[in-house]
């Protein structure tokens, strides 16, 4: 790990971004936060994080390895947020494959990304019609991407997320979303926002999970057991 044990958050101003830095930064990691809107920089520096201003979209490969040079690792933590589905694959797939690119020029190797539990599946049985079939492809193709390069990654998959408290706790899911085989419904399939930053935090903090896919939602095994 780099000397300066400094993490990139790309997406800076994301409620998973916002939660993650303070958790980043009590592992002892100094955090830069990558927002396009100059007017978030108050709510990053709030938790401790340092804004960078840099809008994701526009910027070549270049630019971002510029940012990331000298760092530990680089988290993806953008989204598009849906609804425009050329947007959707300009930041969830293109910027991200970038950023990949990127960490790499830079001699970044570790590099953890936000995905969701069924990224792997969803884009085999949706319509392409569907308002989620932009979004599950982007997040797909850019798994794909990230799991043929030589980065030391670790993809997260949660479950729909949601403002609950962190818990600590979680349940492992297969790549379809299935807990022991059996699909889940209504809450049995959340994840708290928070237990996703404390994931984050935790894999970086201890070289865990390395070129590992982890799909979870909120469960009963504590974070330490499950990344032993």
């Amino acid at each position: 790990m780099a000397e300066t044990r400094r993490v990139v958050i790309v997406g800076g101003h994301g409620k998973v971004a916002l939660l993650t830095a303070p958790r980043l930064v009590r592992e002892g990691f100094e955090v830069h936060s990558l927002i396009r809107n100059p007017e978030h920089a108050k709510e990053i520096t709030a938790v401790g994080a340092t804004p960078v201003e840099l809008d994701i979209e526009q910027a070549d490969t270049d630019a971002l390895a510029g940012v990331f040079s000298g760092a530990s690792a680089v988290v993806f933590s953008a989204g598009a947020g849906g609804g425009n589905p050329a947007r959707t694959n300009a930041v969830d797939y293109e910027a991200a494959v970038r950023t990949m690119e990127a960490a790499k020029q830079a001699g970044v190797r570790r590099y953890v990304m936000v995905s969701y539990s069924r990224a792997s599946v969803d884009v085999n049985s949706l319509d392409p019609a569907d308002s989620f079939y932009a979004y599950a492809k982007a997040k797909h193709d850019a798994n794909e991407h990230l799991r043929s390069t030589s980065l030391d990654y670790t993809i997260l998959g949660p479950g729909m997320l949601t403002l609950d408290p962190a818990t600590y706790k979680l349940t492992l899911v297969d790549n379809q979303g299935r807990i022991a085989g059996k699909q889940p419904s209504g809450s049995d399939a959340d994840t708290a926002r928070e237990n996703v930053a404390e994931v984050i935090a935790h894999v970086l903090a201890n070289d865990s999970a390395i070129r590992q896919t982890v799909n979870f939602y909120d469960g009963q095994t504590p974070i330490t057991k499950i990344f032993s």
